[in-house]
C-alpha cells in the first residue's frame, strides 16, 4: 500500500467567513491522504485550522496525523484497519480518525464498485444527492441579504443565520429581514456558536420565537451544557446542540432527554464516517431528530458527508462546504437547485488532482 499525505489551502473568492466563535477565515487548510494499493485509490480529507471548535492545534493534528500514518499495519485489509482505528482507548485524535476513516471508506467501496452510501446501506443507489441549507455568514446587512437572495434563486431555500458577532438587538434585526423580504417561502434558522449566557437565552429564545425558526443551534456554551434540558422544555424554538454534540457521552446525554434536543452531527467531531453513522442510527431508533453537517471544507470531505447523509436519512443536512471554492484538487461535487450531488461512481464520487496540492509525506508498506 502506499501512503501519500497532502496539504492544501482552499480560499472562497467570493465569501468570507465569519462567525462569533472562529472570528474571520482567510483560508481552509485541508489534509489529503491517498492511499493506494496498486489497483484502487482511496482519498481522505479533513481541515485542521478549526481549534476555535475542537481544541487541537493544526500543527497538532498534522503531528498526530503522521504518528499514526507510521503506527498502522498497511498490510493488513482496510476493514480490519477501520476497527483498529475505531477500537476504545485509541490516542488518534477525532480529525486524524476522521481522514484515515474516509479514505478506508473510499477504498473499500471504490474495490466493491459502490458508493460509500451504497456500502453505508443508503436504500436508494441510482444516484447520491441530497438536500443542504447555506449558512449566512456575518457581513453588513445588506451583504447578507444580497447573499440569501442569490442562494434562494439557486434554489437554496433553507437557510442558517450566524448570531452572536454584535448585539441581540441586531441578530433579531437580521432575522426580521430575511422573514420580511421572502416571508415562508425559506426555512429559517439560527446558530448563536454558544455565545449567549444562560440567564439571557431564554429571553432571547422567546422573542426569536415569532419568527417560526425551524430550529436555533446552540445558544449557550458547551460549559452550561446542564442548562440545556431546562431551557429545551421553555424554549418557543427548537434547540440543536452543535458544541454540545462532540461524543458518546454528548450522545447519551441527548438520548436521554427523549427528543427535546436536536444533534448536529459532523465527522471531524465524531471521527470519522463509521462513528458519525452509529450515532446517528441510534437517533433515527430513538426518534430524535438530528443533523448531519460539516465544517467549510473541501470536496472530499463534503463528499464524505454527503454519503453518510444519503444512507442516515436526517431531517437536516449542511453540506454547503466546498460551494463556491476556487482551487480545490478535488472535483466531482455540484450544487443545483437546493441540492448538492456528486458523480455517480463508486466511492466518495469526487476525483484528487494531487498536482494541485503540496505533498508532505509518503509511506510506503
Amino acid at each position: 500500500m502506499k501512503v501519500s499525505l497532502y496539504r492544501a489551502s482552499l480560499h472562497y473568492p467570493h465569501l468570507q467567513l465569519h462567525t462569533a466563535s472562529s472570528g474571520s477565515i482567510g483560508a481552509l487548510e485541508e489534509l489529503y491522504l491517498q492511499l493506494d494499493d496498486g489497483r484502487f485509490q482511496g482519498l481522505g480529507e479533513v481541515r485542521v485550522n478549526i481549534a476555535y471548535l475542537n481544541g487541537y492545534q493544526a500543527a497538532l493534528v498534522q503531528d498526530n496525523v503522521v504518528k499514526a500514518l507510521r503506527q498502522l499495519d498497511w498490510h493488513q485489509p482496510p476493514d480490519r484497519l477501520l476497527a483498529t482505528l475505531h477500537q476504545a482507548g485509541s490516542t488518534v485524535l477525532p480529525p486524524t480518525r476522521m481522514l484515515i476513516d474516509i479514505a478506508l471508506h473510499d477504498l473499500i467501496a471504490r474495490r466493491q464498485g459502490v458508493s460509500v452510501a451504497a456500502l453505508l446501506g443508503a436504500t436508494s443507489l441510482s444516484a447520491v444527492g441530497h438536500s443542504t441549507n447555506q449558512t449566512l455568514f456575518w457581513s453588513p446587512l445588506p451583504q447578507m441579504l444580497s447573499q440569501a437572495t442569490d442562494y434562494v434563486e439557486r434554489g437554496f431555500t433553507r437557510l442558517k443565520v450566524r448570531l452572536g458577532v454584535a448585539s441581540f438587538a441586531e441578530d433579531e434585526r437580521r432575522i426580521a429581514a430575511l422573514r420580511q423580504r421572502f416571508g415562508h417561502h425559506i426555512s429559517l434558522s439560527a446558530d448563536a456558536n454558544g455565545q449567549w449566557s444562560s440567564a439571557e437565552a431564554l429571553s432571547n429564545l422567546r422573542r426569536l420565537g415569532r419568527y417560526e425558526l425551524s430550529y436555533l443551534e446552540q445558544p449557550i456554551a458547551d460549559s452550561q451544557a446542564a442548562a440545556y434540558p431546562a431551557l429545551a422544555r421553555l424554549s418557543p424554538v427548537p434547540l440543536m446542540l452543535d458544541e454540545s454534540m462532540s461524543n458518546t457521552e454528548d450522545l447519551e446525554r441527548i438520548l436521554a432527554e427523549e427528543g427535546k434536543l436536536m444533534a448536529h452531527l459532523k465527522l471531524v467531531k465524531m471521527g470519522g464516517i463509521a462513528p458519525t453513522l452509529a450515532a446517528a442510527r441510534r437517533l433515527s431508533a430513538a426518534g430524535i431528530s438530528f443533523m448531519v453537517g460539516q465544517m467549510n471544507e473541501g470536496a472530499a470531505a463534503t463528499a464524505a458527508a454527503l454519503q453518510v447523509a444519503c444512507a442516515a436519512r436526517p431531517a437536516y443536512a449542511e453540506l454547503y462546504g466546498a460551494d463556491g471554492l476556487a482551487d480545490d484538487p478535488v472535483s466531482g461535487l455540484c450544487y443545483h437547485q437546493g441540492l448538492v450531488s456528486c458523480q455517480p461512481t463508486s466511492g466518495l464520487g469526487v476525483a484528487f488532482s494531487p498536482a494541485r496540492a503540496e505533498l508532505l509525506q509518503e509511506f510506503i508498506q
